[in-house]
């Protein structure tokens, strides 16, 4: 039995410290690869080296589930008793609003599950080992523990290898580590280095991929148990959860069923028990009070509204994958952001230099080679000046980066390799050394790679009749090697003082956010033949540091600026050094004040209990050093502190945290498919700008479905009333079944989702988020909707119901004929069913022209419609006007007419019809007038002004 569990050695922690043959014994291998024999049984034993993706719920039963929740059971039941009824028409059209509703739920949360599948896709199909002693092709999935693997340039590695024979290996691991320069590989063993699993030079890790040189390793995990499978298992154990707007549907979706079934329940009791009407009779009153009280057509308008919404964000550079997340990120509390690239521009760009004791500074930004080197009081420096030439010359030449010229007028300079390096060849340009000249006049030679444990590179060159090497690194390693300063074309030896002078000089670059590099040389004999980095690496000259920064992008200072003022904290997650990260973030705003954040790097994290976390998460705290089960602990500690949190990533190390968030936002230019498809939403320009825009959509989405709600709302009340009418006063039915249906899932449609399209009101990213405990549906919008424009659509439109019939002569309006009893047909054989069918079409034309002035009044909340425009909104005008020629071809088209139950109305009663919206409008115009007076004089004693009311 198969068990990719167990595919790893029983202490793989261990694996870098043993030399090569011990190596060898402790995964029972040798030089000679493992026998068929061994490998397959070891196949068995540990099963493939496979991603394992966790069970998915089938299509079919997430799609059965939409057909089965409680207000769709309620329907189902409606249905059924209209066939019984002898009413197979309306048992249909309920279906019908099942079916409807299902779908669209169903599209909204149809999304397909693949980062899991992304992860697989980046590892390889074949891979090369030596067995038997043969070197051959195998399928990646027959990998397991003991093959020695064969690594040639431009690999993608099959499985974690502890590496035996390297010449000149370099692997790009920026899937896992997130960094973009080739990590130099070795396969020496290490003792006592404090580096991270992922940052040994003598392992590599299954989906990285080798970029340069050539090995050999030994196979230590596979499958779940390499790095990359740990990842996945962290993203596919991460479970989805209810967006607080799939909550409230939810939860609202209960209420509304519970109380229509409790309605339908209990007027039939009333109808057949008390009142001693016909079972009949009972049941079909039954099902016109659940048809009228459930809100038929909210599911639909809430996804339409939403993908809308989709749309425009898309337009403003955010791609939403899943459409609750649209409502989510406007009750986002948190955004916790990586810095490079988000923050900042993703260009490198050498600010300041240290040279001979003083400090340069650099102009221009970019890699454009606009720029030039000044002085601390502003004058050029020339470049005769030995040391500055040294120093461009040793940083342009220890360097594999090629800056690109635009292709194009308008296009931009753009970079070939690490940006680093591209900014010190910029930098050299700005200086006048031109780094292609200098590269044919000083050929190289040889090249030490830079690698995670020197903290160097070190490229030789030829120079006149003999060899120079160049060093660049970590201030403080190339500095330990250094025995001399260049100064004034002369050497003076690195005394402790001097050594602290450049010490300080680094703390003071770091301490403005800027990375430091220190660059060095020696010249070499020309017989020399050890090239090896003890060798070469020693009694160095040292010329200088550079000091580079990534700048901020330009909108980004406002951008924070506004989350601060929506209430929104920004948390910087980075991988950077916190003396840099907590400068970048206090230059753009992320950090307020000059005391009082916290520095968190990822070894403190790690030896955080859950409480110390959740503590430090109550200030301000940068996250610097982090790794990917960092940012997932971040968010969960953040969510348990009932945030609702936002995330951004781009590498394969970020996707379980942006499956955890409540927002995952995915980098759309740099980020990895994996990092996507984990992700909610995918930022197409990579810039945090743009996740506020998305921000101020995702409030002014939730308004406007607070808006359309009301609207549907509002005509539950006219279409229930009749209903309880008819069972209490003994009158003809108002308003039929079938009409309720027309104006839930016709009339009112259009009208809802263009409420959906409103655009943000004023000084809504003033307001704090949203608490998780305010409900979509609240007492104030209940009151409103129900209580009072529902209350005012009733009066109305039984105004008109009964005007009707007293302008036919009916005078005993308690008493009239019950033509309602007979069918269509029978109705319209006798003057009363006539006059009885033009008084259910007048209420039917009530309440859409009740519905017109709703529509508008439904546009704000408090502020005057006529403070936003108040023909701003035209998809509202198109909606109205489809909402008035689907009532009138209802009315006035003949095929129609039997099967809503309806007659022409003449021409006289269309006045009073056309009234009804004034009064709708007119009349919630000055609630709301009376309202922010109220409001005015409430501020005006406390001595405040409140935001936003106008």
């Amino acid at each position: 039995m198969s068990n990719n569990d167990n595919a790893t050695t029983k202490d793989d922690r261990l694996l870098h410290q043993l030399r090569v043959p011990e190596l060898y014994s402790s995964l029972e291998s040798g030089p000679q690869g493992l026998s068929s024999i061994d490998a397959a049984r070891r196949l068995a034993r540990f099963g493939p080296n496979a991603i394992r993706a966790a069970a998915a719920v089938p299509l079919y039963r997430k799609l059965l589930a939409h057909f089965t929740h409680l207000m769709a059971l309620l329907l189902w039941a409606g249905g059924v008793m209209a066939f019984v009824g002898g009413m197979p028409q309306l048992g249909w059209a309920i279906w019908c609003v099942v079916f409807i509703n299902a779908v669209f739920s169903f599209w909204q949360e149809f999304r397909a599950e693949r980062a899991v599948e992304a992860l697989k896709k980046l590892l390889p199909q074949q891979a090369s080992v030596i067995r038997d002693g043969v070197e051959l092709q195998v399928e990646a999935e027959e990998l397991v523990p003991g093959d020695l693997v064969v690594i040639s340039q431009g690999d993608r590695i099959s499985a974690d290898l502890r590496l035996v024979e390297e010449w000149d290996l370099r692997v790009d691991q920026s899937t896992l580590s997130g960094e973009s320069h080739p990590a130099r590989k070795t396969a020496q063993p290490l003792h006592g280095e404090a580096l991270s699993r992922t940052e040994l030079p003598n392992l590599v890790f299954a989906g990285t991929s080798a970029v340069a040189g050539t090995g050999r390793g030994v196979v230590y995990a596979t499958g779940m148990q390499t790095e990359f499978g740990k990842i996945a298992h962290l993203t596919s154990g991460t479970p989805d959860t209810p967006s607080p707007l799939q909550q409230e549907i939810n939860r609202m979706t209960r209420l509304v069923s519970v109380l229509a079934l409790a309605i339908g329940v209990l007027f039939f009791v009333l109808s057949v028990g008390v009142l001693h009407r016909e079972l009949h009779a009972g049941f079909m009153f039954s099902v016109g009070m659940v048809v009228a009280f459930v809100p038929e057509g909210l599911l639909p308008t809430v996804t339409l509204s939403l993908a809308m919404a989709v749309q425009r964000m898309a337009r403003r550079n955010a791609l939403v994958k899943r459409l609750s997340s649209v409502e989510a990120l406007g009750c986002c509390t948190v955004i916790c952001t990586d810095k490079t690239g988000t923050l900042t521009q993703n260009e490198m760009t050498v600010r300041e230099l240290w040279v001979g004791g003083q400090s340069l500074s650099v102009t221009g930004v970019g890699y454009g080679p606009e720029g030039e080197i000044l002085t601390a009081r502003g004058e050029t420096v020339s470049l005769k000046e030995r040391e500055l030439h040294r120093l461009l010359l040793a940083a342009s030449l220890c360097n594999d980066a090629r800056i690109v010229p635009p292709a194009s007028a308008g296009a931009s300079w753009s970079v070939v390799g690490d940006p680093t390096e591209a900014a010190l060849k910029v930098a050299a340009r700005k200086g006048g050394v031109d780094p292609a000249d200098e590269a044919a006049r000083l050929p190289r030679l040889r090249e030490l790679p830079f690698d995670s444990v020197r903290k160097r590179m070190t490229s030789i060159h030829r120079e006149g009749e003999g060899e120079t090497a160049f060093v660049k690194g970590a201030p403080a390693e190339v500095l330990a090697l250094c025995c001399g300063l260049a100064k004034e074309d002369a050497v003076l030896p690195l005394a402790p003082e001097l050594r602290g002078e450049i010490l300080g000089a680094v703390d003071a670059y770091a301490r403005k956010g800027y990375r430091v590099l220190a660059v060095a040389e020696r010249g070499l004999p020309a017989a020399s033949t050890d090239y090896s980095p003890e060798s070469v690496e020693k009694e160095l000259l040292f010329l200088g540091l550079v000091a580079m920064h990534d700048p901020p992008r330009a909108e980004v200072t406002d951008a924070i600026a506004k989350c601060h003022s929506a209430g929104i904290r920004v948390v910087m997650m980075t991988g950077d050094y916190g003396l840099t990260a907590e400068s970048v973030a206090r230059r753009i705003g992320v950090v307020r004040g000059e005391e009082g954040c916290r520095m968190v790097t990822g070894g403190e994290l790690d030896a955080m209990d859950d409480g110390a976390l959740s503590e430090t998460l109550s200030g301000e705290v940068i996250f610097a050093r982090v790794a990917p089960e960092h940012k997932l602990r971040v968010v969960s500690a953040l969510q348990r502190r009932g945030e609702i949190v936002a995330v951004t990533g781009d590498g394969v190390n970020d996707a379980p945290a942006l499956k955890k968030a409540d927002i995952g936002v995915a980098m759309g230019v740099s980020g990895t498919d994996v990092a996507k498809e984990a992700a909610d939403m995918i930022l197409m320009d990579d810039n945090f700008a743009s996740i506020v825009n998305a921000v101020e959509e995702g409030r002014a989405v939730y308004s406007n479905i607070r808006k359309f709600v009301t609207y549907i709302l509002t005509s539950n009340v006219p279409e229930a009333w009749p209903f309880i009418l008819q069972i209490m006063l003994n009158i003809p039915l108002p308003l039929t079944v079938m009409q309720v249906l027309a104006i839930d899932l016709g009339t009112d449609m259009v009208p809802a989702l263009a409420l959906g399209t409103e655009k943000p009101e004023p000084g809504i990213m003033e307001r704090p988020p949203r608490s998780q405990s305010e409900r979509l549906v609240n007492r104030a919008l209940l009151l409103r909707a129900l209580l009072w424009l529902g209350s005012l659509q009733t009066v109305l439109c039984l105004t008109g119901f009964f005007i009707l019939y007293l302008s036919y002569g009916y005078t005993d309006l308690l008493h009239l004929p019950r033509p309602d009893l007979l069918s269509y047909r029978d109705r319209l054989l006798t003057r009363d069913g006539e006059v009885y069918v033009l008084a259910t079409t007048i209420f039917l034309a009530g309440v859409v022209g009740t519905q017109v002035g709703n529509a508008y009044a439904c546009r704000t909340e408090r502020l005057s419609v006529f403070s936003i425009g108040f023909f701003s909104n035209v998809f509202l005008l198109w909606g109205i006007a489809f909402e008035l020629v689907l009532c009138s071809l209802l009315i006035y088209l003949p095929p129609l007419r039997p099967f809503f139950e309806v007659g022409p109305l003449p021409l006289r009663f269309w006045g009073i019809v056309l009234l009804f919206p004034l009064v709708m409008f007119l009349a919630e115009e000055g609630r709301k007038g009376w309202l922010r007076a109220r409001e005015r004089k409430r501020f005006k004693v406390e001595g405040k002004i409140p935001g936003g009311a106008s």
